[in-house]
């Protein structure tokens, strides 16, 4: 595995995001206070490191770095309807249920939503609950709350002190 960092960017309530690959593709993005491994930048996270930086500053919407995000097959199903959802929109748990064709499923494609481990890039941060309350983000929902502002969604966000 190969190991990078960068700062996050002002206003997250971590200090770096640690971006992790193996030789095919990005495996996962942590949000962290402290660097904890030894980088070894390669070819394909410094495009990863890039294309983060041009996201943070508002010149990047869609990702084309290689991932590997393992997973099962479900998972990786929901996680590939993840990527569809624009830059800017939010989608509701059930949006993304209809989506990956199992409607009766909601707590299931949450499930494999809280699994992504290659936030911001598999954007489950623009999942929503279905009264377009901020619900569940494995880095925070103050973390959350920034991506989507960040992103300029119209929808009308408000945060559950419970998440």
């Amino acid at each position: 595995m190969y190991h990078y960092y960068i700062d996050s960017p002002p206003g997250f309530a971590t200090r770096f995001l640690q971006i992790q690959a193996s030789e095919i593709g990005i495996k996962r993005i942590d949000f962290v206070n402290e660097k904890t491994v030894e980088v070894k930048p390669t070819s394909l996270l410094l495009h990863c490191v890039d294309e983060l930086e041009k996201y943070f500053a508002g010149k990047l919407k869609t990702f084309t770095v290689a991932l590997d995000p393992g997973g099962t097959d479900f998972q990786k199903k929901v996680w590939c309807e993840l990527q569809k959802i624009k830059f800017g929109e939010t989608w509701s748990y059930k949006q993304l249920a209809l989506a990956v064709e199992s409607a009766n499923y909601c707590r299931a494609v949450g499930a494999a939503n809280a699994k992504n481990l290659i936030a911001i890039i598999i954007p489950c941060h623009r999942v929503i609950g279905n009264n377009g309350h901020l619900t569940g983000y494995a880095a925070g929902l103050t973390i959350k709350q920034w991506l989507i502002e960040h992103e300029g969604s119209g929808d009308k966000i408000t945060c559950q002190a419970n998440g």
